[in-house]
């Protein structure tokens, strides 16, 4: 059994999240197709490591650019569930939330064959639907909370939670959350926002180092750990970027890390710790 397993996953979202967003004038869809070279590049490096990962892909993505999703699938890669126009769960209704479940996993399903084992939410934001939803249609995990930062853990229905009263916890589902971490994706420390008073574009070895450190630290307070890092390819697609993540891989495979997907993961999970 490997003992500290790294999942590195990418959201390929290219331009649908800024459509999502109302920014369709022609500079924020061009930052999105550039999502296109970013996954090329990934791919290559991918595959000159021997590495397995998960692609988060919108159905938009996948209908968008077929020929890219195709070549995703066909290098192994796992394909998960992102949503279909990356618009945030909370801002839809459980009727249009369900719709967009229901078809996203359609173009996943002719795209690989089978649905999605995995679901992570545009934007990291569930809706009071949404774990209701995964569990009515089926996900074997789930990954867009951070209630740990290594371990896995079985997801809650029904909290109850009122202002000034303690929160009632639910009770647990067989659906595994995959935690992870704003601190561990690429685009808060990399991209630019409206506001350009807190634009992004950190020197990326100061990330990568972060980076390292959660690992390092992993392995040593744990004994068994999955640690994941997010990344969007038109935000790690950029060379310094590249560089950086070619060296990130370089040196977490010498400190004993085994990369795996997202599934695997959940899966190895699942079997040393079954659901009661």
């Amino acid at each position: 059994m490997a003992n500290h397993i790294v999942c590195l996953t990418f959201d390929f979202d290219v331009m649908s999240g800024h459509i999502a967003r109302g920014r369709t004038t022609p500079t924020p869809i061009s930052r999105g197709e550039f999502g296109i070279v970013g996954a090329g590049r990934i791919l290559s490096l991918l595959k000159s490591q021997e590495i397995s990962s998960t692609w988060f892909i919108p159905g938009f993505t996948i209908e968008t650019y077929p020929e890219a999703c195709v070549q995703i699938a066909a290098s192994g890669h796992e394909v998960a569930h992102h949503g279909w126009t990356h618009v945030p769960p909370d801002l839809l209704n459980v009727e249009q939330e369900e719709y967009e479940m229901i078809l996203a996993n359609e173009a996943i399903e002719k795209l690989c064959g089978r649905k999605a084992q995995g679901y992570r939410s545009p934007a990291w934001d569930l809706s009071p639907n949404t774990l209701d939803l995964l569990v009515k249609h089926g996900f074997f995990y789930e990954s867009s909370m951070m209630g740990h930062d290594y371990l896995p853990y079985r997801v809650r229905q029904k909290d109850v939670i009122k202002l000034h009263e303690p929160m009632q916890f639910g009770e647990e589902t067989p659906l595994i959350e995959m935690p992870i971490s704003w601190s561990q994706d690429d685009h808060p420390h990399f991209e630019m926002r409206n506001d350009l008073r807190r634009s992004g574009h950190r020197n990326a070895n100061s990330v990568m180092e972060n980076w390292i450190d959660d690992f390092v630290y992993m392995t040593r307070y744990t004994n068994w750990g999955i640690i994941t890092y997010t990344c969007h390819p038109y935000v790690i697609g950029r060379g310094h970027r590249m560089l950086m993540l070619e060296r990130f891989v370089t040196k977490l495979r010498a400190l004993g890390a085994e990369f795996m997907s997202m599934e695997s993961a959940a899966r190895l999970y699942d079997k040393h710790n079954p659901f009661d």
